[in-house]
């Protein structure tokens, strides 16, 4: 009997640590194979676009998402805040969006935007690089009676609506930039990227 003199336990130690070591073997291939098919972190810093579920936000709500080290607005107006829009036209410096660099064709007009609830803007101030805050009571004490919600640049006082347009008399001379942008489905947002290609 040749086998009289084995080790059972031996044996099955022997065959559990070959298979721990063998199936963190295959780990240690796979990740960095699977990690490969991911955008690398140099590309998105250089503009890989970026998705973002718009049915995440709450109305009235403002989220910022990373694109290209910028922070990008996202936010979910009412109808109350849309409707605020027309109201102060004739206070801003350029309610019809004629400065064609601040935004694609298909965002100037009067919302800024593919869908008058949802506004993505970079939130960066056209001034000095400043990121403002978000001010969107209407009628805000601080603001003023007849403020109908946005922003305020906490650098040098610059104002902008709840389409990223800026009022007159700023120191921003240009309405927030409207990144390109474009929905893969009902609440799919991308940033970075329209029907056009990708952000240059």
């Amino acid at each position: 009997m040749a086998n009289q003199g084995v080790n059972r336990g031996r044996r099955r130690f022997l065959v559990a640590a070959t298979s721990v070591v063998g199936g963190a073997g295959v780990a240690a291939v796979a990740a960095p194979f699977l990690a490969s098919l991911q955008p690398s972190a140099r590309a998105q810093a250089a503009g890989a676009p970026v998705e973002f579920d718009v049915a995440a936000v709450e109305p009235g709500q403002r989220v910022s998402v990373e694109w290209r080290g910028q922070p990008i607005w996202v936010v979910r107006r009412t109808d109350e805040m849309v409707a605020g829009l027309a109201e102060v036209a004739d206070r801003l410096r350029d309610p019809d969006s004629e400065v064609e660099s601040q935004q694609p064709a298909y965002a100037q007009n009067e919302y800024r935007s593919r869908d008058p609830e949802i506004l993505v803007v970079i939130g960066i101030c056209t001034h000095l690089g400043c990121s403002p805050t978000y001010r969107p009571e209407i009628g805000d004490p601080e603001m003023g009676s007849d403020w109908q919600g946005g922003w305020l640049c906490g650098c040098h006082g610059s104002r902008f609506d709840l389409a990223g347009r800026v009022y007159r008399n700023m120191p921003a001379a240009t309405n927030l930039v409207v990144p390109r942008h474009m929905y893969r489905n009902d609440t799919l947002l991308v940033i970075g990227a329209d029907e056009d290609g990708e952000a240059i």
